[in-house]
């Protein structure tokens, strides 16, 4: 079930892109297939980092939830939930949007490494209104079909294999973890007086208490470099065509964060603009005590005149 519902259709698609680009180059084909896979993703991507901030954005009234529920989980637990409704926002949301995720990923995956093992599978494993075109003359002569990165890097070999080190895959597996760690950091929230786990930890040992949510902030930290440094290990075995694939896909989510970071900003900007606004016009009327004498002073002419 999960072949037919997540692996094929994800494995044609990949199929159909690489049929109708002009080369029909696999390794263009991953780059194009990844970009269209991210766009079809956007909406989820934008909701999950928009909710990611709307929760971080209340870590200070958690930490007064904190403070006043003084150690009573049920308190605290009941505060927050309360909270959370207050301000619309559901906490488990983030990981249903993962589990939406997850599938694609892994379609993927499977769907590269039959690929990879058994080029065969392009007619194969597709669906039959597919073979047209390039895919009639590859069941003819699958020896025309193309694996690499424009013709740069054999997308089947991993950077390190039987065959020994493959610069060029390694060379991508770097990319990968440098552009995930880029990744990373920008959804990261910085604090010039946040301490390291190391440093709680040192703390706690001379009676310091530390605050949850200081150490679950360290700990955010720790995965920061922890996430790039998996990509890099499990990017070293695996073929080349997937290291791409993470590149490319970590490359786009930084332009769609880059462009929701910046949306946030700009909203920012026009409200504090607007805040001004209004209070430069509250600022330009008198004061009370002045508006009635002006007012007594407006009726005493009145008065003048009709007389």
């Amino acid at each position: 079930m999960f072949t037919t519902i997540i692996v094929q259709p994800i494995f044609n698609l990949l199929v159909l892109i690489y049929n109708l680009i002009p080369g029909h180059n696999f390794g263009l084909a991953i780059i194009v297939f990844t970009i269209v896979v991210r766009l079809l993703m956007w909406p989820l991507v934008k909701k999950q980092l928009h909710h990611a901030k709307a929760i971080r954005d209340l870590a200070p009234e958690l930490k007064k939830i904190k403070a006043a529920a003084a150690g009573d989980r049920q308190q605290e637990s009941k505060l927050t939930m309360e909270l959370y409704k207050e301000k619309q926002i559901n906490p488990f949301a983030s990981l249903g949007i993962v589990l939406v995720q997850a599938p694609i990923l892994i379609g993927l995956y499977i769907g590269l490494q039959k690929i990879i093992k058994d080029p065969h599978v392009l007619i194969n494993f597709s669906y039959s209104f597919l073979h047209f075109g390039w895919l009639n003359q590859l069941a003819n002569n699958i020896h025309q079909f193309d694996n690499s990165l424009f013709g740069l890097v054999d997308l089947s070999r991993s950077a390190l294999g039987s065959k020994g080190l493959y610069p060029p895959a390694l060379v991508l597996v770097v990319l990968s973890a440098v552009v995930q760690f880029i990744q990373s950091k920008q959804l990261m929230p910085s604090g010039k007086d946040a301490r390291s786990l190391k440093k709680i930890l040192s703390d706690a040992g001379q009676g310091k208490k530390a605050d949850q949510s200081e150490v679950n902030a360290a700990v955010g930290r720790g995965t920061l470099f922890l996430i790039p440094f998996f990509v890099f290990i499990f990017g070293l075995q695996f073929a080349a065509a997937l290291p791409l694939y993470w590149l490319v896909s970590s490359a786009v989510a930084l332009i769609q964060q880059r462009k929701i970071l910046k949306e946030d900003v700009v909203e920012a900007e026009h409200v504090a603009e607007s805040a001004a606004v209004v209070v430069s016009r509250s600022s330009d009327k008198p004061p009370p005590a002045r508006q009635a004498k002006n007012k007594k002073r407006a009726a005493k002419k009145n008065r003048r005149r009709k007389r």
